[in-house]
């Protein structure tokens, strides 16, 4: 699934999307991810962490095994208790959607994400602020959100990372700053975000936080166009330009 972020406006040179909440790879051992599902899931029953959230992964993706939600949810709660962050974020994930046998509990969800945030996991921190940010499940707060939005953004998760910079350009939680907004739009840019790099663009074509120059925004806009990037795709012709066709993975 694509990562979209929840803040994506500049000010008519981007469009708002609504929320859709990325589900990320996260790093395994190599020796672990060449494995087959049997072998993976023999680890897990023998009682091995890192195998319990790969065969989550592998019941959620239908990575050599048939897709169950339901198991993917058994084997991360399992993983989750035992301390690995990452499996607590995909259990908050499926918890507060719901699935076959697993009744919606946003509540639950969201107590799941907090105490995940509040250990240092970067995408419970990123998905806890949006969640803030969007007063979904919980009261909105902008000022909450942007805290816990750069906390991740800290930590380098390019998602975050123009999250915030879209809450710094708008002061959505925090005072306005173009130039702190180019910087974060940069970094998540840098890591390949898509909406970042429309973004950064947005910020060359209008001169905001950094000198003014149409040339390296063509060039934002054009590199995430050519990847999907909607946005980036409307900029472009806005401008007259021509779009360059999506490469297929």
């Amino acid at each position: 699934m694509k990562s979209k972020s929840f803040v994506t406006v500049l000010l008519g040179l981007a469009v708002l999307i609504a929320p859709v909440f990325s589900i990320q790879a996260f790093a395994q051992d190599k020796a672990l991810i060449e494995l087959s599902f049997s072998k993976k899931l023999a680890l897990a029953r023998a009682g091995d962490n890192a195998a319990k959230l790969a065969v989550g992964e592998a019941y959620e993706k239908g990575l050599g095994a048939r897709v169950n939600t339901a198991e993917a949810a058994k084997w991360y709660r399992q993983a989750a208790l035992a301390g690995v962050l990452d499996a607590q974020y995909r259990l908050a994930l499926i918890v507060e959607k719901g699935a076959t046998g697993i009744k919606p509990d946003q509540n639950a969800a969201l107590k799941l994400l907090q105490a995940a945030a509040n250990k240092g996991h970067a995408q419970s921190q990123w998905a806890f602020g949006q969640r803030l940010h969007l007063g979904q499940g919980l009261p909105k707060d902008d000022k909450l959100a942007a805290l816990w939005v750069h906390k991740a953004a800290e930590q380098g998760l390019a998602v975050a990372q123009n999250d915030y910079g879209s809450m710094l350009l708008h002061g959505w939680g925090t005072e306005r700053n173009l130039d702190e907004a180019f910087k974060w739009f940069a970094k998540g840019a840098e890591q390949g975000d898509l909406w970042a790099m429309n973004n950064l663009g947005g910020m060359y074509e209008q001169g905001w936080g950094t000198p003014q120059d149409k040339a390296k925004a063509v060039e934002e806009y054009q590199s995430a166009a050519a990847k999907g990037n909607e946005g980036a795709r409307k900029n472009l012709e806005r401008l007259g330009l021509p779009v360059p066709v999506p490469s297929t993975p």
